[in-house]
């Protein structure tokens, strides 16, 4: 088990630091926490873009990226998140450990510093950001908004969430839309930032081999300037258990050779506490989430109706997505498949070892969380979301513990609630 302390820096301030020496490198991360919406997602999705352009002390990228050579190659990248209906914008950063610092220099409060800077000293006159730096990042996120129609899988994703919950944040765009970045001003901008600095929740993170204490401090005086004010609770995704109305389509038609066939699915509430999210994890997995799973070995591997089959499950929203790529000719086959396989499941078809197989591949996911540093991060990022704070290892104690008939029971709440189908163009 990887040691992890936490102490609350503020209100509404949290430290995590996971604590080893099995990686080279240590990971530092900050993180604010804002609700979903309309009104802001694109404003916060151009934030840290912003900010990564330079700082007071560095206010362009060459004098910034020689400021990281300088720590001996360090990188601080920015990061936007979606879990659920929170918006999670930050920055992510690696240093070298000391011990392989030339001299053993400590580097941990120089980055720490730097990344304080980033989120507290944006290059300009204090008062507002560089308006080249919003003009070309503006630009920079209209530019991906449009890119993404060019991956038709997760485009085709986007458009099920889109559509499926088109009353909800989560049908959201973490991006926002082109208009609205359009509408985006610099000042405008400027009172957003400074606005969720004062009261977004925030979560420090920290995974490497220093001392706790040491940590500790280091953010202290990092973010000392971090505004004291009341901060907002963590935002809450609202989950709707089940469908309303009958089963809703949608279809889109581009030049595609590929159709992609995505159903989404209610799942009958979220998947918070530990044990729910051991047998959510272990019911996708027997369902389409490994290559083990009835969906593959059925849909794609006996009856070859899709190129892929697969399911994800969004644990605080309780959707499920199961998405595939299909001839055009076999989309009503494929569906049909599909959703026999879930019936399966809910009557308990489900042998020994399709369980043991799904627990197993569940495990070793778990396992190599705790062998790379970015996806345990993304993980105690999870637990803050969720407020929750249990160890991977607890995560998989409970997926030891998850029994067949569990697993049926999360199968039977899951009901259809909407498909999306991309099709090539007619002629």
């Amino acid at each position: 088990m990887l040691p992890m302390k936490e102490a609350v820096l503020a209100p509404g301030v949290l430290l995590r630091a996971v604590q080893t020496k099995k990686f080279k490198n240590s990971l530092l991360s900050v993180t604010f926490l804002e609700p979903l919406t309309a009104e802001n997602a694109a404003q916060n999705a151009l934030l840290s873009k912003v900010l990564r352009r330079g700082v007071r002390k560095y206010p362009d990228l060459s004098s910034l990226s020689a400021a990281l050579d300088n720590l001996y190659g360090g990188s601080i990248e920015p990061v936007l998140r979606k879990k659920g209906e929170v918006q999670c914008i930050g920055f992510w950063g690696t240093f070298l450990e000391d011990a392989f610092v030339p001299g053993h220099t400590p580097i941990l409060e120089e980055a720490a510093s730097l990344l304080g800077q980033l989120v507290l000293d944006p290059a300009g006159d204090g008062r507002s950001f560089l308006p080249t730096y919003v003009e070309s990042e503006r630009e920079n996120l209209i530019h991906k908004i449009r890119s993404q129609v060019n991956d038709k899988l997760q485009y085709s994703l986007s458009r099920l969430r889109e559509e499926m919950c088109c009353d909800e944040p989560y049908g959201l765009d973490k991006l926002g839309s082109e208009e609205s970045v359009r509408a985006i001003t610099g000042p405008r901008l400027y009172d957003r930032y400074r606005e969720m600095l004062e009261t977004a929740p925030v979560c420090f993170y920290y995974c490497g081999s220093a001392a706790f204490e040491r940590v500790e401090n280091a953010f202290r005086r990092a973010f000392a300037a971090l505004p004291q004010g009341k901060r907002q609770a963590i935002p809450q995704t609202k989950v709707l258990a089940e469908p309303i109305g009958a089963v809703r389509r949608f279809q889109d038609s581009m030049d595609v050779t590929q159709g992609k066939l995505i159903l989404g699915f209610r799942t009958g509430g979220g998947f918070r506490a530990l044990e729910e999210i051991a047998q959510g994890l272990l019911f996708n997995a027997v369902y389409g989430g490994t290559t083990n799973s009835k969906l593959f070995l059925n849909v794609r591997e006996k009856r070859s109706l899709c190129y892929f089959a697969n399911s994800t499950l969004a644990q605080n929203k309780g959707v499920l997505q199961v998405y595939s790529g299909v001839e055009f000719s076999n989309f009503a086959q494929a569906e049909q498949e599909i959703l026999t396989q879930l019936t399966a499941c809910q009557q308990g078809e489900i042998t020994k070892e399709e369980l043991e197989t799904a627990r197993r591949s569940v495990m070793s996911s778990l396992r190599t969380t705790l062998d790379a540093q970015g996806r345990l991060e993304e993980y105690w990022l999870n637990r803050f979301v969720s407020g929750t704070n249990f160890q991977p290892e607890d995560l998989a104690q409970a997926v030891e513990r998850v029994t067949v008939e569990q697993v049926v029971r999360v199968a039977q709440r899951v009901q259809l609630d909407s498909i999306y189908t991309l099709k090539g163009k007619e002629g």
